[in-house]
């Protein structure tokens, strides 16, 4: 509900601000400006009065930036609230443990394990079923 009333506010925001900012003109838009003139020995040239058009680009861009936070709060705080994939999931069936058997370790280059030598008991993987496909 607020969603929806702050995305209308900011997209009003968005027409009205671009629609100002066109209906200004330029600082140097005198006959001055047009041959390189600045008209007054200020470092960034003349600076006027604040007109109307100033003063409501200044408030519609403050109104924007405003409207652009809310609705980026609001995206994030509603991101985590749908649900995840690997949680509609169904668990996969694991086979039963098997008993370890012992396996002889084979050196490459060496015919057979001399008999003094003990073997060590290597866990032997199950074969596991692949999941069904959907």
């Amino acid at each position: 509900m607020y969603y929806t009333l702050v995305l209308l506010v900011h997209i009003l925001v968005c027409l009205f601000l671009i629609v100002v900012v066109l209906l200004q003109s330029g600082k140097a838009a005198d006959l001055a400006g047009a041959f390189g003139g600045m008209g007054s020995q200020t470092a960034f040239g003349p600076r006027g009065s604040a007109t109307l058009l100033s003063k409501a680009t200044t408030v519609s861009a403050v109104l924007f930036m405003i409207t652009s936070l809310s609705l980026s709060i609001m995206a994030t705080r509603n991101a985590g609230l749908g649900s995840s994939v690997l949680e509609t999931a169904p668990a996969p069936a694991t086979a039963p443990a098997s008993k370890s058997t012992p396996v002889p370790l084979q050196v490459p280059g060496q015919k057979s394990a001399p008999a003094n030598v003990q073997t060590l008991p290597l866990p032997v993987p199950s074969p596991v079923s692949p999941a069904p496909k959907r």
